[in-house]
């Protein structure tokens, strides 16, 4: 079965939580969970199994904690970080770092 990926956003309070859901919604992919901090976005990354994750201001940390988690998912950092696999310097960047970055290798399954 062929579902959406799934893009999870972390950022450090929840007023810039909403600006960066608000700038990662698409039609392209399911909006998951939303963590605003480090140990938060550990737990979510477990349990939403995101192919992406999108991180904003929580810093080195929260790469690890998601690397941890989820190994194998896509980081796109806002302002990055080392670590990032793809970057978006600022929020009207962050979905077209999301499509540009590498598709699924073979199908994505449930």
């Amino acid at each position: 079965m062929c579902r959406a990926l799934k893009v999870l956003c972390a950022a450090g309070d929840p007023d810039r939580l909403a600006e960066l859901k608000q700038a990662v919604v698409s039609p392209h992919w399911e909006l998951v969970g939303g963590a605003v901090d480090v140990d938060e976005l550990a737990a979510q990354a477990g349990e939403w199994a995101p192919d992406i994750v999108v991180i904003r201001d929580l810093g080195q940390a929260a790469v690890a904690g998601v690397e941890k988690a989820r190994p194998g998912a896509r980081l796109v950092l806002v302002h990055p970080a080392p670590g990032a696999e793809d970057e978006a310097a600022g929020l009207h960047l962050v979905r077209k770092a999301i499509l540009n970055g590498p598709a699924p290798a073979g199908p994505v399954r449930t």
